[in-house]
């Protein structure tokens, strides 16, 4: 007699697993693409080299690690920095003097305000959380829809923009012109004086000063005691869960665009703002809505509130977002737990 098979003894897939596995690999896949079209498209700033490298070739690293280490910045001009660094304190750039760069992204926090939006001049007020400058010059692109391709267009930006500093070139150079000790530094630091275009790559040369490692970099460059035990388990869990897909390289970020909701939807049940429609803004296409810049996640514990939309207060609540919607998992609160005390890592270890 013929038996038959039984189906009740045959192994069956658990859902929420295949779940796990497709988001990880999927999160993967849009990373690896995005890598390679920034190698191909994006060309990098000349005092960088390279923001994202392949796992283990920066010299001295860690072999096989998705973040790669953070290096102060060389071949800077000193000169430069030092405009750039007054400039980004001078409130001069606004068109009631009221607010500087500094106001929306103060250095001492992080870089970044802590506010849900920023205020403007006159009490305005933006639609989009202020993002950390400390390490922007590792961004491929600037703003979280990524307008600006150079820190250089992000640094004027503002200024202009009628929430913010709501200036004009013409005001700005007629007040700064009439400081002569600032003019004479322009001319000596630059060829034109000082110009829209000196003024902003003042302003961008003092951001590439800006990122400074960390105690998560000493671990990657080979010292095993700068690392804590929950620290490094919750670096595995970050590489083990998938968040290292899209947030890895020098800036562990800021590399890429993802969409906010890969895994369940984070937009649903509510009429999106502009501000969250995201990379639909610049480029029209229906497949770039609710497309952002993957952020940085270097200095993130100083940096709260958390998203575009500043909707999670703490980074343990950002975890557990980015869990649900990016990876399609509930995390464990032991792993956001550790997974958090590994970003405490990411913070610098010296202020700009």
């Amino acid at each position: 007699m013929t038996r038959q098979k039984d189906d009740s003894a045959t192994p069956r897939a658990n859902p929420a697993k295949v779940r796990r596995v497709l988001a990880i690999a999927l999160t993967a896949l849009v990373a690896v693409a995005w890598i390679v079209f920034r190698w191909q498209a994006v060309p990098t700033e000349a005092q960088f080299a390279e923001t994202v490298l392949s796992p283990g070739q920066a010299p001295g690293g860690r072999s096989g690690e998705p973040i790669l280490p953070l290096y102060r910045a060389e071949g800077l001009d000193p000169a430069k920095i030092a405009l750039g660094r007054q400039l980004f304190h001078d409130p001069r750039l606004s068109s009631d003097e009221s607010i500087s760069c500094a106001t929306c992204h103060p250095l001492d926090k992080g870089g970044a305000d802590g506010l849900k939006v920023s205020p403007g001049v006159g009490g305005t007020q933006g639609s989009i959380n202020a993002p950390s400058v400390l390490t922007a010059a590792h961004n491929f692109r600037q703003f979280w829809d990524g307008r600006a391709a150079t820190l250089e267009e992000q640094a004027g930006g503002p200024i202009t923009n009628p929430v913010e500093m709501a200036s004009t070139w013409d005001q700005v150079l007629a007040k700064l012109r009439a400081d002569s000790e600032l003019s004479q530094g322009f001319a000596q630091a630059y060829q034109a004086g000082l110009t829209p275009d000196t003024i902003r790559h003042a302003l961008a040369e003092f951001e590439r000063s800006l990122p400074m490692p960390s105690r998560f970099d000493r671990w990657l460059l080979g010292d095993d005691g700068a690392l804590a035990a929950n620290e490094l388990a919750g670096y595995r869990l970050f590489k083990k869960h998938g968040c290292s897909g899209c947030h890895q390289g020098r800036n562990v970020g800021g590399n890429l665009f993802q969409r906010f909701g890969v895994m369940a939807a984070y937009f649903g049940g509510k009429t999106p703002s502009k501000a969250d429609l995201g990379r639909f803004n610049v480029t029209g296409r229906d497949e770039d809505r609710h497309v952002f810049k993957v952020p940085s996640l270097r200095n993130v514990a100083r940096t709260a509130p958390y998203f575009h939309d500043a909707s999670a207060a703490r980074l343990e609540e950002a975890v557990r977002v980015m869990g649900r919607h990016q990876l399609g998992m509930e995390l464990p609160e032991s792993d956001i737990a550790q997974i958090v005390a590994f970003l405490h890592t990411l913070d610098s270890e010296a202020a700009p």
